[in-house]
């Protein structure tokens, strides 16, 4: 009985290193880097990541991520590991919610917020006025 349980025990672990997630870096845009034993280190185009990788994407930087037949890209500024953020980047979000949207005309207001480049049309509009009056006199 003690073999079977070894037996079985093992063969899980097989299972799990084997099937566990793996993805290749396909394109690196800008800085973006991995956690690797406590430091960081620059992620480079063919590099395999496993799922649990924890990876910094800089500002404007971008990584394309392929899994299988699937790709992933992961867009600036984003940290976090890797099963977490192309899981975000497929659109899926664990714990969301969805709720109805109101789309008929009377749930539709629109602010009349002032803008300055609305304020500054609404200037020139009247500077342009005044110039007409006074080459009228």
């Amino acid at each position: 009985m003690k073999r079977i349980a070894i037996l079985f025990v093992m063969t899980c672990a097989l299972a799990v290193c084997v099937f566990a997630q793996s993805y290749t870096v396909q394109n690196v845009t800008g800085r973006v880097q991995q956690e690797k034993g406590g430091k960081l280190a620059d992620v480079k185009t063919g590099d395999t990541l496993s799922a649990d990788t924890v990876i910094h994407t800089g500002v404007g930087a971008s990584l394309v991520l392929k899994e299988g037949d699937k790709t992933f890209t992961v867009q600036a500024a984003r940290d976090g590991k890797v099963a977490e953020l192309t899981a975000a980047a497929s659109g899926i979000r664990i714990g969301g919610n969805v709720v109805k949207t109101d789309t008929s005309v009377a749930g539709r207001t629109t602010a009349q917020a002032s803008t300055a480049s609305a304020r500054a049309s609404d200037a020139a509009r009247q500077a342009d006025i005044a110039a007409e009056d006074d080459s009228d006199e």
